[in-house]
């Protein structure tokens, strides 16, 4: 059986395909297929407020092509989920309204809450007993997530993101509410570790040293940020080997990263390969389990 997860994201817009495999009643998806494409829709959302007629036609395209791609693999289910840029623009009903009409799919606008409920279904995977704070960072938002011996404890969605940034359209007093939530959540008496997911602390992860696969420090993603801070825009295409959607927005990322982990005063971060779109596959399965299609 073949599943599939679209998530429509700020900066980028994924499609995952992959085989559900059962080896002694232990699940695990064999990725086949694997797409991503920067649609940027939060640029266009956190200047105007709304998607312009040029993003709503790529979006379209895009979901075009992500639905024969899904034909081509013979998908049996799957569910796709816009977050940040498309529920805060003004006419994001519209559209997905509009890529249901002429592409068949259905697209879901989840909140934040929902968001980092489906990333912690997979997160918690990578967890140990240790208080951990979980940081996803996204174009639009990012969410905190607070684990001790991998239970959840709190959790709370900010409207800042790298590309939110990148524009300079953060939400006014969202640094400061980010920092008091940390303050107020964290417990100072116990060591903390954070755990990063998105795609910008993944490809910071890939240029640093590391202390083990999974785990690197605060002092070398600062260094990581400061390096790739010092290179033109042009020279960290050609030089670093970033592509032009994630050359920009990387540092803004790394600062939030940076920041969430100094106010909790956690020194390590634990970077595994998952995110929305995996936990978007775990809900699909578990739909399925239960005997009740995706929608």
């Amino acid at each position: 059986m073949k599943i599939a997860a679209i998530d429509i994201g700020s900066n980028a817009a994924r499609l995952q395909i992959s085989t559900v495999l059962n080896n002694d009643g232990i699940v695990s998806f064999k990725k086949v297929e694997y797409v991503r494409f920067p649609l940027r829709l939060g640029h266009d959302v956190f200047s105007f407020g709304a998607l312009t007629p040029e993003s709503e036609e790529r979006t379209v395209k895009l979901m075009q092509v992500y639905r024969l791609l899904m034909e081509l693999h013979e998908v049996d289910h799957y569910m796709a989920c816009a977050t940040s840029a498309m529920r805060e623009s003004s006419n994001g009903r519209e559209v997905v309204e509009r890529i249901q009409r002429d592409t068949g799919i259905l697209v879901h606008i989840i909140d934040g809450q929902k968001e980092a409920q489906l990333i912690n279904n997979v997160v918690v995977l990578a967890l140990d007993n240790r208080q951990t704070i979980h940081i996803d960072v996204g174009g639009g938002s990012t969410e905190l997530n607070l684990y001790v011996n991998r239970q959840k404890v709190n959790s709370r969605s900010f409207k800042i993101g790298s590309v939110r940034l990148l524009e300079g359209k953060e939400t006014k007093g969202a640094w400061g509410k980010m920092e008091e939530w940390i303050d107020q959540n964290i417990d100072r008496s116990k060591p903390v570790v954070a755990v990063g997911t998105g795609g910008n602390i993944s490809k910071i992860f890939n240029l640093v040293s590391k202390t083990s696969d999974t785990v690197t420090t605060l002092s070398e993603i600062k260094r990581m940020k400061d390096y790739i801070a010092g290179f033109s825009f042009e020279d960290r295409q050609n030089k670093l080997r970033l592509n032009a959607d994630r050359a920009d927005v990387i540092v803004p990322a790394a600062e939030i990263y940076i920041s969430v982990m100094t106010w909790a005063r956690a020194n390590e971060i634990v970077v595994p390969d998952l995110g929305l779109k995996d936990g978007i596959l775990q809900l699909v399965y578990e739909q399925l389990s239960r005997h009740k299609k995706p929608r």
